[in-house]
């Protein structure tokens, strides 16, 4: 059985807001999300900005202030982003089989914050003061299982931790679970909460992070030559997923269908890509073939694109070995530029973005790229965004580990 699967709703919590139609706009326009830190005090840390989900208040999702204090801040980023998503599909659980509805949503990292606030709790503090919420707190599968909770749901039920590549490995593994009938609809994607004070430090120890504590909106510049690191963000990215003959019959909206989806390890190095860029291109590669699509019917990449002087490289070489000739035809860009590296959430937020442009048919822009490097000489879509007819478009989304997940999905 291979049934086929659509993108029906959309969630989103990021930089550049809760809305999606406000990040798609802000997007578009060529807007940044990147500024110094407000949560907390920096001024120790050699890196001192990021992409924060400013003003985020999860009570202003009918949460109460009782139960968002049990939930870590990358689990209530989970569950709005969920219930925005249910919300745009108009789903009615009332009116749904609950045990043909499932969950997956999964964080590289889980609730790193809780696990800093903790320790910091045990150590000055006492054994007896931890809070016994700590391990639901913390646990990575905390913010699926809370969704599930929230709309008594019964269907399958995971959650994915696989670094960079947690939200496109967990929406892919969901439309395989619609394709082989164990469910009707999935609520899948991404969320992460790693900026804070032990995050924060971890990257900046790595010496991951782009410094440009001067100018935070330029620091995060994809395939420019004068990248120097990622921009570290926060937030979370959630689609519904649903067959598309249930979609088509209840009147859904229709944003994308997902057709393909290909995974590979580079089985190199646990923080640095294949050179070649042979790792990535495998699972664009498998991607195209489990669709059924020709390398020349790729209009749009939302690339991983996270301005690492290693990781641009690579993912360059890597579209030009998946895709020949046509690599040079396609339009790129990486949205990382303007909203910041999201990791275990990107590939939600990126999926997000992707369905948007083949369902509104705009490519939305990198911006930062003044200086290209001349080992990536793609079309980037640098600084503007453009229109173009997008019907089938490919996500990438690669994360330490090795893991290399891709999305295709095209217009209906």
């Amino acid at each position: 059985m291979s049934r086929r699967v659509v993108i029906t709703g959309l969630g989103v919590v990021t930089p550049l807001g809760e809305n999606v139609d406000a990040l798609w706009d802000a997007l578009c326009a060529g807007k940044s999300g990147i500024g110094h830190i407000k949560r907390w005090d920096p001024s120790a840390y050699p890196v001192r900005f990021g992409g924060e989900c400013r003003g985020f208040d999860i009570t202003r999702y009918d949460v109460d202030v009782r139960e968002a204090k049990r939930l870590d801040r990358f689990a209530q980023f989970g569950l709005a982003a969920s219930m925005s998503a249910v919300k745009d599909a108009g789903l009615d659980f009332q009116r749904e089989s609950r045990d043909r509805v499932g969950v997956i949503i999964g964080s590289g990292i889980g609730g790193i914050e809780t696990l800093q606030e903790q320790h910091e709790t045990l150590m000055n503090r006492g054994v007896s003061r931890v809070s016994p919420f700590t391990v639901p707190r913390l646990m990575v599968n905390a913010a699926s299982g809370n969704v599930s909770i929230l709309f008594k749901l019964n269907g399958p039920n995971t959650a994915i931790a696989t670094a960079c590549a947690t939200g496109a490995n967990s929406i892919g593994d969901a439309m395989r679970f619609i394709q082989h009938g164990q469910a009707d609809i999935m609520i899948a994607g991404g969320s992460e909460a790693a900026l804070c004070k032990l995050g924060m430090a971890s990257f900046c120890a790595a010496r991951a992070l782009s410094t440009r504590n001067d100018a935070p909106e330029a620091a995060s510049r994809p395939w420019d030559k004068d990248r120097d690191g990622f921009v570290m963000s926060e937030g979370a990215g959630v689609v519904i997923l649903e067959e598309f003959e249930r979609a088509q019959k209840r009147g859904a909206k229709i944003y994308a269908e997902l057709v393909g989806y290909g995974m590979s390890a580079d089985g190199f190095h646990l923080t640095a890509p294949t050179e070649d860029g042979s790792g990535a291109a495998l699972a664009m590669k498998l991607a195209l073939k489990d669709a059924g699509v020709a390398p020349d019917a790729i209009d749009y990449i939302n690339a991983h694109g996270t301005s690492t002087p290693l990781g641009d490289v690579a993912e360059t070489r890597a579209i030009k070995l998946a895709l020949g000739d046509h690599a040079r035809k396609v339009s790129v860009s990486s949205t990382k530029s303007q909203i910041g590296h999201l990791l275990g959430a990107a590939g939600g937020v990126e999926t997000v973005i992707t369905a948007l442009s083949v369902h509104r048919n705009l490519i939305p822009p990198t911006i930062n790229l003044d200086h290209p490097d001349p080992d990536c000489d793609l079309d980037y879509t640098p600084r503007t965004a453009r229109e173009r007819h997008v019907r089938y478009a490919i996500n990438n989304g690669f994360g330490f580990g090795g893991h290399n997940p891709s999305l295709l999905m095209k217009k209906v």
